[in-house]
């Protein structure tokens, strides 16, 4: 704990330092409390029971966890574990070139109070303000790090950061007096490193992340250097061969001559790591001429060279925290990649105003100096409810599910590349994500003044869609007060970079026929169970040829004849007062893209096979006891699925009737974990619903889902 404590204030290089004096001192401190409570007469009253050990065999709620020990590693206990099918990540990278684009890169390496935080819940937490990262659009590579041997990333960062395009790797660490000793131990022979190196081959292939950091911040022994390499070159090699595009990243730690000396640089001392691994992760120490001495080392590989930012700020060059863009102009200058460590300092250190607004800012930062990496939409189906991975209630198309708070990275969808503002200036339209939904826990916010004759763009999404024969299908959600509109304007650009641009509006208007080449009026449709206030709308549009560059939202009025076409929420007919007001107010709720007759045809429910495992009740009181139970499903004919979100609801019967069903949570795997289930006295059956969800944000109906059944007297 003291370690940890002091890392996040002092850099490494000074923690060793002193490292040998505290642990004298530790030492005298624990010999003194030890005599002075053996000499402490026993307390009468009994302690607190000391809680069992964790054991990963046991079914309970599936977290996420490190590997802590060589034994452990050498073992594969943790494919015995009850957790490990939970952690499998469900989301693929897309489709494409496997490896890394020829141009600066950006690292972003999480650590946060020693990891496994809220982000160990796999099917989520409760904490409606845990940390996350939305800015995905501005990243190549997410490094989870902790101080664990084996750091294997939680599911939800896999999930998400794959889905923007991003790669996910663990870290394999040692450090401190027990690091010398796995040292020993793994190093000892040539048959020692590569059984090893194949441990980390096969966790990281059975979890789905994307290769490994690694950072061995030990002093060795000279003779220890050449089994050293042998275990970087080993790993790398059998990473490429088992994952394409899969990468192992050497930390700027141990040199060559086994000494624990971070150069800050890539040069002789470090270079030989750096020949036999995909890149190094320079210690953020720098000087300002380190970048430009260290691509003139790496030569054509110079974009493998990830240059350290500390943002707390910890000795790293321009000072980290609120200045990271004055290390990050200098690298982009020198053209070499950027390493971000733990940018979690704006949480942990509770930035003002508030942690959306602050986060919001920094990455603003951050894109000012480096600009966009990722693009998307890049394929079709393409959907996005801009939910941000927690909130207090969750929706599904429309009906409120659950009104209690959550977290989930995993649920975070396709983020929007929203222009920060600091809203000091109260004029116009802010544009905020928010977390009231159509689907999921989020939607997209546009309040403000807004003049009758005027509108206002913000840019949404960046792509590169390139459209086939098929007609593009748009479908998105809105709700809206008063006279006030939300349409969407698209760009796109043929290969003879002739460029277009639509919009589309629930009704057509003189004022839009001089800015964009074609106006499409979009259609209502209508869909039973949507709750009151949204609205569907839906168009369809024939670009072939084109590549769709770049998604707006427009705000604008409609014309007062025009409003009683159109739908009005609940809150503006309370308000129908304010209709000739500038005040303007609408929510988009998702938005969704595919192509003509691409649509999400679910497996019917008896071509699923649904069990449940692990099956425990416990009495509770008299009128209830309380179920524990796995429920697992797959295909019949033994392929594959192809969905990766299932929604689990639970109806309780009584005597054979239905009360209703509940929203219990979302699994990513084929696979869900009830805990602790009240279940009342007068229940017969417990019915488990897994409804399947599409790529495109379509939900199979309830009464067409498959289900798990079991007899309360069972």
């Amino acid at each position: 704990m003291l370690l940890r404590l002091l890392r996040a204030y002092i850099s490494r290089e000074t923690l060793v330092s002193l490292l040998k004096p505290l642990r004298l001192l530790h030492r005298k401190v624990r010999t003194f409390f030890l005599f002075f409570k053996m000499s402490q007469p026993t307390s009468p009253r009994s302690s607190a029971p000391t809680p069992p050990p964790f054991d990963p065999t046991r079914p309970a709620i599936p977290i996420s966890y490190p590997i802590k020990t060589l034994e452990e590693l050498e073992s594969r206990s943790y494919f015995d574990s009850f957790h490990y099918p939970f952690n499998k990540s469900s989301v693929a990278l897309p489709s494409g070139p496997s490896g890394l684009p020829n141009r600066p890169r950006l690292i972003v390496c999480h650590d946060m109070a020693g990891g496994y935080g809220d982000d160990k819940w796999i099917q989520g937490g409760t904490n409606p303000n845990a940390y996350s990262i939305w800015h995905w659009y501005l990243i190549d590579v997410f490094i989870y790090f902790s101080h664990s041997l084996v750091a294997l990333p939680p599911p939800c960062w896999t999930n998400t950061a794959h889905k923007h395009g991003v790669k996910v790797l663990g870290t394999f660490i040692t450090e401190w007096d027990e690091g010398k000793l796995i040292c020993n131990k793994l190093l000892s022979t040539k048959e020692s490193v590569e059984m090893y190196a194949e441990r980390l081959v096969e966790l990281a292939v059975a979890l789905g992340f994307d290769g490994w950091l690694i950072n061995m911040e030990v002093e060795l022994e000279l003779g220890q250097i050449p089994n050293l390499k042998a275990f970087v070159s080993y790993l790398t090699q059998r990473m490429h061969s088992s994952v394409p595009g899969s990468l192992v990243i050497w930390y700027d730690s141990v040199t060559t001559d086994g000494k624990l000396y971070w150069q800050n640089q890539l040069n002789e001392k470090n270079k030989p790591f750096f020949d036999i691994s995909d890149g190094i992760f320079v210690n953020y120490a720098w000087e300002q001429n380190y970048p430009k001495l260290s691509a003139a080392v790496a030569g054509d590989r110079k974009f493998d060279v990830y240059m350290g930012i500390d943002v707390f700020g910890r000795g790293t060059f321009g000072g980290g925290q609120w200045n990271a863009s004055v290390a990050l102009d200098v690298l982009k200058n020198d053209d070499v990649s950027a390493a971000i460590f733990a940018p979690g300092w704006i949480y942990e250190t509770n930035q003002p105003p508030n942690f959306q607004t602050a986060q919001n800012h920094w990455w603003d930062i951050v894109e000012k100096s480096w600009g966009i990496t990722q693009n998307y939409p890049t394929v079709l189906p393409f959907y996005s409810n801009f939910d941000q991975g927690h909130g207090y209630h969750v929706s599904v198309e429309g009906e409120e599910v659950s009104d209690a708070s959550w977290c989930n990275i995993s649920s975070q969808s396709f983020q929007p590349l929203l222009p920060f503002t600091d809203n000091s200036t109260p004029d116009g339209i802010q544009v905020h994500v928010e977390e009231a939904s159509y689907s999921g826990g989020g939607n997209i916010t546009f309040k403000g003044d807004l003049e009758d004759n005027a509108d206002f763009t913000a840019r949404l999404f960046q792509g590169d869609l390139l459209l086939g024969d098929l007609p593009l299908h748009f479908v998105y959600s809105v709700k809206s007060e008063n006279n006030s509109r939300l349409g969407l304007f698209l760009n796109f650009v043929s290969t003879l970079n002739k460029k277009k641009s639509v919009l589309l509006v629930s009704w057509n208007s003189n004022q839009f026929s001089s800015k964009f080449s074609t106006v499409i009026r979009t259609r209502q449709l209508e869909r039973p169970g949507t709750a009151p206030g949204w609205v569907i709308e839906e168009s369809s549009i024939r670009m072939k040829g084109y590549r769709l560059t770049d998604i707006h939202a427009v705000c604008y009025r409609s014309k007062p004849e025009f409003d009683e076409k159109i739908p009005k929420s609940k809150t503006s007919q309370d308000n129908s007062c304010a209709h000739n007001s500038t005040e303007y107010y609408a929510v988009l709720g998702h938005i969704s893209m595919k192509s003509c007759g691409q649509n999400s045809n679910f497996p019917p429910s008896d071509s699923w096979l649904v069990e449940g495992q692990f099956i425990q009740w416990t009495t509770g009181s008299e009128d209830s006891k309380y179920l524990s139970l796995k429920i697992a499903w797959k295909l019949k004919d033994g392929n594959d699925s192809a969905y990766s979100t299932y929604n689990i609801y639970v109806e309780k019967l009584a005597e054979g009737k239905p009360r209703g069903h509940s929203y219990l949570g979302v699994a990513r795997v084929e696979a869900f974990y009830v805990y602790d289930l009240a279940v009342p006295s007068d229940t017969s059956t417990i019915k488990f619903i897994i409804q399947v969800c599409g790529g495109d944000g379509s939900s199979q109906k309830l009464d067409d889902s498959p289900v798990f059944q079991l007899d309360t007297e069972a």
